[in-house]
């Protein structure tokens, strides 16, 4: 047994470590916390602020991509206000659709309202017959109903649980009703009927919707007997009925009228976000710088004794590296917990989408650990090529 491991044996367990592996970068890191915790921290808060703030304001498009989702299902298509155009639209679709079709729904549909946390978004009430409707909410992936389905021609309505949830319906209230001013009907529209799924859906009578809602206009939707042929079909009415009588509702316009949307916001948390990383970076330069300096005499002893620049370079980095990937990590770890929070207490409640862990804002802390390890790993170069150990043993401090 050598000199070193039987000393080793003789004190505690983190000091033995540190004797038989001086140059770990956990020994400095661990014996030192009062010193990593603080570089540690500030790298935690700046990710946890950025993923923070990144999926907050993506939950504005992910809101509108939810909320519309029902549109997965099928594709619309409106006659642009010409009656006579309905069924000729809805028999080319049978007649020249590249994917065998489930169903063609002949509906309705009258303005109505959700809200979000940018205000009131329009929606639809949809009109159907009794069969399409079952139809219709089982294709939106119903899998109970709390009540019952309207009755034909009955002022009356079926939503979905979000629905329900986001503007505080029960069985009995009303949905729309004559001073709605964006939800209005001649009559008070009751809800009978809570379907139990993640979409969100009106549904209420198509003989109610066509004795008292104008323009008297139907409308169709087309659906695929496999939902994977869904965007096939989609895509393909929109090119077939371009410059035609109608027009086309499908979910992967809504997908690229919302990207386009929200680019100019994009742009500017891009602006943001890199002032910020741009000034945690430098921030974080200058306490490595200052973390550095107070180790000259320990880097000056270690050379005097025997390790080299490249021992010692590389010792520095890894332990640079360990605390911007901790700090990184335990950023993202915080962001996921408020974010956690902030779904349970103030989105669930209205049924508000929120994605606590979403990829875009995962994506947006990535640069601030490079940034901060390129301007580390400058800091460290440019002090270990002016580094004298024989003036730091002398302490003649350089």
């Amino acid at each position: 047994m050598t000199a070193q491991e039987q000393a080793a044996q003789k004190v505690p367990r983190t000091r033995a470590r540190a004797i038989l592996r001086p140059l770990a970068p956990s020994t400095y890191l661990l014996r030192n916390a009062g010193k990593t915790i603080p570089l540690t921290s500030v790298i935690m808060l700046a990710v946890m602020l950025v993923s923070s703030i990144i999926s907050m304001i993506d939950s504005i498009p992910y809101s509108i991509r939810v909320i519309y989702a029902y549109s997965k299902e099928m594709v619309g298509i409106t006659p642009r206000g010409d009656t006579s155009q309905t069924p000729k639209l809805l028999d080319d679709v049978r007649k020249h659709s590249p994917v065998p079709l489930d169903r063609i729904v002949t509906c309705r549909a009258s303005g109505s309202q959700v809200k979000s946390i940018v205000g009131k978004w329009p929606f639809i009430m949809l009109g159907l017959s009794q069969p399409d409707m079952q139809y219709y909410l089982k294709r939106q992936g119903m899998t109970a109903l709390v009540g019952r389905l309207p009755k034909p021609g009955a002022p009356e309505a079926v939503v979905s649980r979000p629905v329900a949830k986001n503007l505080n319906l029960k069985i009995g209230s009303a949905v729309q009703g004559p001073d709605m001013n964006e939800s209005y009907s001649p009559k008070w529209v009751k809800v009978v009927g809570i379907a139990e799924t993640d979409r969100w859906v009106m549904v209420n009578s198509l003989e109610y919707q066509r004795a008292y809602h104008y323009p008297p206009i139907d409308l169709g939707m087309a659906f695929a007997k496999n939902l994977q042929d869904q965007d096939k079909l989609d895509h393909w009415a929109d090119k077939y009925f371009k410059g035609q009588h109608g027009q086309i509702w499908a979910y992967f316009q809504i997908e690229k009228q919302t990207k386009e949307m929200f680019t100019v916001l994009f742009k500017i948390l891009n602006v943001v976000i890199a002032t910020l990383a741009l000034v945690i970076t430098f921030m974080m330069g200058m306490l490595m710088n200052i973390y550095q300096s107070q180790r000259l005499v320990e880097f000056g002893l270690l050379q005097a004794i025997g390790y080299t620049k490249r021992q010692l370079l590389k010792r520095v980095l890894l332990e640079a590296i360990a605390v911007i990937v901790m700090g990184w990590i335990l950023g993202n770890g915080m962001a996921y917990l408020l974010l956690v929070m902030a779904k349970k207490l103030l989105m669930d409640p209205s049924a508000f989408a929120l994605q606590v862990w979403d990829p875009l804002a995962f994506q947006y802390t990535i640069p601030i650990p490079f940034a901060i390890l390129i301007v580390a790993i400058g800091t460290v170069v440019l002090r270990f090529r002016r580094f004298d150990p024989v003036g730091v043993v002398e302490r003649r401090l350089v």
